[in-house]
């Protein structure tokens, strides 16, 4: 048997999301005293460096009908190249392209599936993985006793881990059905970690008060190479995009680092962000929610704050050069 690790390369590059999938996938085969396998679909740039983290093989699966990314035929090639590689467990990144075909390859495989889980398994009695319930509030452990497992991984839940590897590439074929569905078009943000994978994030609400100020959030951003994301309310009246917003209703996230200014800390928002390992928060408002979840807090004027704040890294930044 082995574990199978489905590592996503979206516009045909590895992201760090796949190398967390392959270290966590390596860490449990050591466990289970079984084979680490990656599975890269595309010809995805840089595939070689999973064998660093743990993948004692990997293949390479080309074909015409997963040029755009369809669930229904991912799924069906990550279960069918599951299958012959006899894999016990199956782990994916917990993205909206794996949350997307998880579920789908469970099926296909007759597999007990965990979605979610931010640790290694336990095994002793069995297989019992943990996972996040109630938005973050709870730890919940799920014993599983289907003969194969699917399990898809939180970002930023286990720590990258280098290994020395020499894992070796290899080309399979696999009959693909035409897709069902027909892509018309394929917009990406280039240059910026995406929200599920980002260490640092600076993020702001409707205490910037328009539109025309977020000039000091980019600013503050760019100076600690964090993405910059926004609350729901920001998101829909138009001052910010839509796959900026974080909280129960957008994107979930667990950076090491978590800014939040101007936003009050509504519970929807709260459950996105409170797996943060560390949470500021700048506002002004003494009663905001957002202070009895938050790891320091600043009562002040944003406006007043963040541009010292920008000013004071600037400096420290020189001082380092």
């Amino acid at each position: 048997m082995s574990v199978l690790v489905y590592a996503e390369s979206p516009n045909g590059k590895i992201k760090k999301a796949a190398l967390e999938a392959v270290s966590y996938g390596a860490k449990l085969s050591k466990l289970m005293g079984l084979e680490c396998i990656a599975l890269v679909i595309g010809a995805a740039e840089g595939k070689e460096e999973l064998a660093s983290y743990g993948a004692s093989k990997i293949l390479q699966l080309d074909h015409a009908n997963l040029q755009s990314f369809d669930s229904q035929n991912f799924a069906f090639a990550i279960a069918e190249i599951a299958k012959t590689q006899n894999a016990g467990v199956l782990v994916l990144s917990h993205s909206a392209s794996g949350k997307s075909i998880a579920g789908r390859v469970a099926v296909r495989l007759n597999a007990g599936l965990v979605s979610g889980v931010n640790a290694l398994p336990n095994l002793e009695g069995g297989f019992s993985v943990a996972k996040g319930v109630f938005s973050g509030k709870a730890t919940a452990h799920y014993q599983v006793d289907a003969d194969v497992k699917v399990l898809s991984l939180m970002g930023n839940a286990v720590p990258l881990e280098k290994q020395e590897g020499t894992g070796t590439v290899e080309s399979v074929q696999l009959e693909i059905p035409a897709p069902k569905t027909k892509v018309l078009e394929v917009k990406t943000q280039d240059g910026v970690v995406p929200l599920p994978e980002a260490e640092l994030v600076v993020s702001a609400g409707r205490g910037m008060k328009g539109p025309e100020n977020w000039g000091i959030i980019d600013e503050l951003a760019q100076i600690l190479g964090a993405t910059t994301a926004c609350s729901r309310p920001v998101a829909d009246i138009g001052w910010r995009p839509h796959h900026e917003h974080v909280g129960q209703t957008g994107v979930a996230i667990r950076p090491n680092l978590y800014i939040a200014i101007g936003i009050s800390g509504a519970i929807q928002h709260l459950a996105g962000v409170n797996s943060s390992k560390t949470i500021v928060v700048i506002n002004k408002d003494p009663e905001a929610p957002f202070f009895k979840a938050a790891d320091y807090g600043v009562q002040a004027d944003l406006f007043d704050v963040v541009p010292k704040l920008i000013e004071a890294l600037k400096k420290y930044k020189a001082s380092q050069n």
